[in-house]
């Protein structure tokens, strides 16, 4: 069902796309946009949820004073709150579960395209017959000046002995930084009312959100020593597409 239903339709997708703009990199950036599109009735519940839970942080806060001590009548009190504010904590998480599920296979079509980059001929096994190339063709992989099969890396400048991380790479840890930021306002509230109850959950959870901020981005730079430049490429436009959305959530809510 894996193979069938998801990983082998997303690699003829990207294929698709690729054979429309003659062009991998473009094919990744244009077909990551049109994934994430399609999976916006899944994406948005989940973020409008999380805004109205940043927006409820106060009143959450009080809650905790009043009941500290108490944590049966704490999350009946916090239940309540969420029905009233039209919030159903459980209720994205089937939604959420089928996005990672579907993001995942996307990821490894990626791989399985850059990964036979220089061959078609185990690619050409997982396409459908009008998509699948001559026995002699050869992907094109440059795209400014990354080649996608390998990492994106400047080799003329180097620390240590060591590459730099190339325009992209930092792009995309960078954009992924913007996106923690983006959420920032819940991880302030949850640390002042951490700060303020006893309860050790509290701490942790605000704790987890302040060193996301930092962490991701950092580990994305990391693995991007040694992944593909395609992959870097793809998870550079699905951080963007996750920040747009959460900023133009933020100023419908604002307003």
């Amino acid at each position: 069902m894996w193979h069938t239903l998801l990983y082998q339709p997303l690699v003829n997708g990207l294929i698709a796309f690729y054979k429309l703009f003659d062009n991998l990199g473009w094919a990744i950036i244009n077909f990551t946009m049109v994934i994430r599109i399609l999976l916006l009735p899944l994406t948005l519940p989940a973020l409008k949820a999380a805004q109205k839970m940043k927006a409820l942080g106060p009143k959450l806060g009080k809650l905790k004073q009043k009941y500290k001590g108490n944590a049966q009548k704490l999350a009946a009190a916090q239940m309540e709150l969420y029905r009233s504010a039209g919030i159903k904590p459980l209720s994205g998480l089937l939604p959420q579960i089928i996005q990672i599920v579907i993001l995942i296979a996307l990821f490894q079509a990626f791989r399985q395209v850059l990964g036979n980059g220089s061959s078609v001929e185990e690619l050409n096994k997982l396409l459908y017959p009008f998509l699948r190339f001559p026995a002699e063709a050869k992907l094109k992989l440059n795209f400014f000046y990354l080649t996608l099969d390998k990492p994106d890396l400047i080799d003329s400048v180097k620390i240590a002995g060591k590459s730099i991380p190339g325009i992209f790479l930092i792009l995309s840890a960078l954009s992924q930084f913007l996106s923690a930021k983006a959420m920032m306002p819940l991880s302030k509230k949850q640390e002042k009312i951490a700060d303020k109850t006893p309860a050790k959950t509290d701490d942790f959870a605000a704790a987890m959100q302040t060193q996301s901020l930092y962490v991701f981005p950092l580990m994305t730079i990391l693995i991007g020593f040694s992944f593909p430049s395609g992959l870097v490429l793809y998870w550079l436009v699905f951080s963007l597409f996750n920040l747009v959305q959460q900023i133009i959530i933020s100023r419908k809510r604002g307003k």
